[in-house]
């Protein structure tokens, strides 16, 4: 399989100063699957939204190498709005690892956090003037996948619950569930892993799957699903561990690509 590296060294809009994405780069994995790199060039003058205008370019970066599986190195879970922009013409089923929900709405947050919404976002709810704003209609509950999500705001975990998303609590149960018979969208947060691995997470969360077991269920995937696209939720690069995170990556990125 064709792979190209895109990075999206942002945070909820904002260009980060010391990236992660940087040190994935600078790592030489790209060089390694035979694949070319690039990091989007937001638009920020044609979007009044920043998050807006990141992930319109990662859409157009994604579009622009059509004949390669993207494999995204981003700063945080939003991008994957842009990420289903540029897949959409696979209309692909997505399969979401992460230690949190990502399923509240404006209504249900208690922080605000943008970075806390995309999957509610996706199934059409809430933040409607973004997703139109990166030109994405929503996508029915039935074809989301989540797994882990053992970290959840009250009203978020009622949402999730009473939603129609197929939610796993045991990464290993993918290990045998059938997967769809389509195109998929793979969303894999890295804090998905239990933080005494995972380290440098912005909100770690401890008593997650280990790096091994992540690992042998992306094998599974990429053995048996149809993947379209693949984007890695990064660390944070100023914390203290984020050389061990890099590594941990690595070892998810060559397992899905192996």
């Amino acid at each position: 399989m064709a792979y190209v590296c895109i990075g999206v060294p942002y945070w909820i809009g904002e260009k980060q100063a010391v990236s992660a994405v940087d040190a994935v780069r600078e790592s030489g994995i790209a060089q390694s699957l035979n694949a070319p790199w690039m990091d989007i060039t937001p638009d920020f003058a044609a979007h009044s939204d920043p998050v807006a205008a990141v992930n319109r370019a990662l859409a157009v970066a994604i579009e622009a190498h059509a004949d390669r599986t993207p494999l995204i190195f981003a700063g945080d879970c939003v991008s994957a709005l842009g990420a289903m922009k540029g897949l959409q013409r696979y209309d692909p089923a997505v399969v979401w690892f992460d230690s949190h929900g990502d399923f509240n709405t404006p209504e249900t947050t208690p922080s605000g956090f943008l970075g806390g919404m995309p999957v509610a976002a996706l199934v059409g709810r809430g933040n409607e003037a973004l997703m139109a704003a990166v030109g994405l209609t929503p996508i029915p509950e039935t074809d989301v996948i989540i797994t882990d999500a053992r970290d959840l705001d009250p009203q978020e975990g009622i949402q999730l619950r009473d939603s129609d998303l197929r939610h796993l609590p045991n990464v290993n149960d993918l290990l045998t569930l059938p997967l769809p018979q389509r195109p998929l969208y793979v969303h894999l947060d890295t804090d998905v892993i239990d933080a005494t691995q995972m380290p440098a997470m912005n909100y770690p969360v401890y008593g997650g799957p280990s790096t091994e077991q992540v690992a042998a269920v992306a094998e599974r995937i990429a053995r048996e699903g149809q993947i379209a696209g693949i984007l890695f939720t990064l660390w944070n690069e100023s914390l203290e561990g984020a050389d061990r995170a890099l590594a941990q990556t690595l070892k998810l990125v060559r397992a899905i690509t192996a």
